[in-house]
């Protein structure tokens, strides 16, 4: 069968020598450089938004580095190491540079908890409270924020917030008036060993101690994190079994900060974590009392809508359970003279919604 030619001089047959693609054909085309292009251009793109990302957070990403691994930075005397300081507009000041009215005004000192920084207490959502500007705005009084290396022992902290709490009255007692601290999480912890650490049996006083009015406790382990424990007792039991596997997980669990770990059972003082029976399933714990004189407000989180069961006993806020966070000092019927403590509880609340939420600010307003 031979093929039949066009007549000569006529116009090609445009079917037979350029046949246009098929609509569907060239749908599926244009789909496909589409995808290519955005493949391509992938890589740029999530560096951008990496880029971006770290930059809206970089003020956060120092801290939690900190909470993880602080005690090693510290021992290396590397440079990522944060040292406790005050803050002011992101940077650190020392005590004598801290730009105070020269009127007596009473002074909230606020605390972070473990990977956090004095940033939780005054940015956020347009439409949930900031503790810190607020009060300094509402009830008139001066708002100072602290950061510091989560991942040092509770106890050194303590130690350093003492130090600095001292040397804050030091250069400006005559404009302090009455003093106020919040902390949240490990920061009320914190605050509590620098308060036995002020009033150490053999040493004199320290000066700040009986400016002391009050003490916020926000969503604080009084009694020890469940987290912590539950972490612990996993690595003791991988390093029994014994095996490469079980003890290369365990090694790598016990690399976490020695802040995390004091959290297990609310270790404030240095003789606890120094104890040779430190990591016994049951080891021993100082019980550091309130100070005398000093209003404690212990502030606790419920996740459930009613409280006292077993479960909100051991969950709590998520991250602090019910019971530690009223502890057993707190929550001691026979609390010594002169010992004044009352306890909120807030339902439905987690321990993160603990520091922005409406009811916890207006509590703060009204008893500070």
């Amino acid at each position: 069968m031979t093929e039949e030619l066009p007549p000569e001089g006529s116009a090609p047959n445009p079917d037979l020598t350029n046949p246009e693609p098929k609509p569907e054909s060239s749908s599926r085309w244009q789909r496909a450089r589409s995808a290519m292009r955005r493949a391509a251009s992938l890589p740029g793109t999530g560096l951008d938004f990496l880029y971006r990302t770290g930059q809206a957070y970089r003020h956060f990403t120092l801290p939690v580095l900190n909470g993880a691994i602080g005690d090693q930075l510290a021992e290396r005397q590397d440079r990522r190491a944060i040292q406790m300081s005050f803050r002011q507009h992101g940077a650190d000041v020392g005590v004598a540079d801290l730009r105070l009215s020269t009127e007596p005004q009473k002074t909230v000192v606020f605390l972070h908890g473990l990977m956090g920084d004095e940033m939780i207490w005054q940015s956020g959502a347009a439409d949930t409270p900031r503790y810190g500007p607020l009060l300094q705005k509402e009830a008139g009084v001066r708002s100072l924020y602290v950061r510091y290396n989560s991942g040092l022992h509770i106890s050194e902290n303590g130690q350093l917030l003492n130090v600095l709490l001292t040397e804050l009255f030091e250069h400006h007692a005559e404009v302090i008036g009455e003093l106020v601290l919040v902390g949240h999480s490990m920061g009320g912890l914190v605050i509590r060993s620098a308060g036995h650490y002020g009033v150490r049996k053999g040493q004199e006083q320290a000066p700040w101690v009986k400016h002391l009015k009050s003490v916020f406790l926000l969503g604080v382990p009084n009694d020890g994190s469940f987290l912590e424990q539950n972490s612990h007792l996993t690595s003791v039991l991988l390093r029994k079994i014994n095996v490469a596997p079980t003890r290369f997980l365990s090694k790598a669990m016990d690399q976490r900060s020695n802040g995390i770990k004091d959290l297990r059972h609310a270790w404030l003082v240095d003789e606890d974590w120094q104890s040779p029976h430190a990591n016994d399933i049951f080891a021993p714990r100082t019980m550091v009392p309130p100070l005398p004189g000093v209003h404690y407000h212990v502030l606790v989180g419920s996740l459930l809508k009613t409280m006292g069961s077993a479960l909100d006993h051991y969950f709590g806020d998520g991250l602090v359970g019910g019971g530690s966070a009223i502890g057993r000092t707190f929550g001691d019927p026979a609390l010594p003279a002169g010992t004044v403590v009352t306890t909120s509880v807030f339902a439905q609340q987690s321990h993160i919604g603990l520091l922005s939420n409406p009811e916890v600010y207006q509590y703060l307003r009204t008893n500070v």
